[in-house]
């Protein structure tokens, strides 16, 4: 059977942003399993202009459907913003429709609280989108998983809990592409 192509998208534009320390982690955690492609697919390399601008240089749009209709499955990288995700993540959930159906995920956040609450946003929107997420979730903290809010220093249990959700996602991915 051919492997299953997992994307791991990292939810966040902003400068000074810790998504790609936090991506770059669970690739490597995920990688060591062999069970699936796992490839990093950051917002940031693709032109989405808000949703619906006119004037906005989409160009990159065609390039995002393209990555996100490859995938079997996802793990969002998700960082808390008042209580919720960014806005750059939500704008770019928005850009697609299909190519997100019928597919699982995995959400792997952080932020003064776990990014719990952006977290419990983003399976709403999940939900709409018909990808199916899974039930384990790591949550890093800013004080106890990050040396300064800054550097990532994830606790032994954090890795433990990112194989646990893939472990999740895995079958969930699979099983869905049957429906595809």
């Amino acid at each position: 059977m051919t492997k299953l192509n997992i994307g791991i998208i990292l939810g966040s534009t902003r400068e000074g942003r810790l998504s790609p320390q936090v991506g770059n982690w669970v690739k490597e955690l995920a990688d060591k399993r062999g069970d699936a492609n796992y490839t990093i697919i950051d917002i940031a390399d693709y032109k989405l202009p808000l949703l619906g601008e006119k004037d906005g240089d989409a160009s990159g749009a065609a390039a995002w459907s393209e990555a996100i209709a490859a995938q079997d499955g996802f793990v969002f990288i998700v960082q808390e913003y008042n209580h919720s995700i960014s806005a750059s993540l939500k704008n770019a959930l928005d850009y697609l429709r299909v190519e997100w159906n019928n597919k699982a995920a995995g959400i792997v956040s952080y932020g003064s609280v776990g990014g719990a609450r952006a977290a419990e946003h983003l399976r709403g929107i999940l939900g709409e989108l018909l990808i199916a997420d899974v039930r384990v979730h790591p949550a890093l903290s800013l004080f106890t998983d990050f040396e300064n809010g800054a550097v990532l220093k994830a606790a032994p249990v954090q890795a433990d809990s990112v194989n646990q959700m893939l472990d999740q996602v895995i079958p969930w991915a699979g099983a869905l592409k049957t429906i595809r």
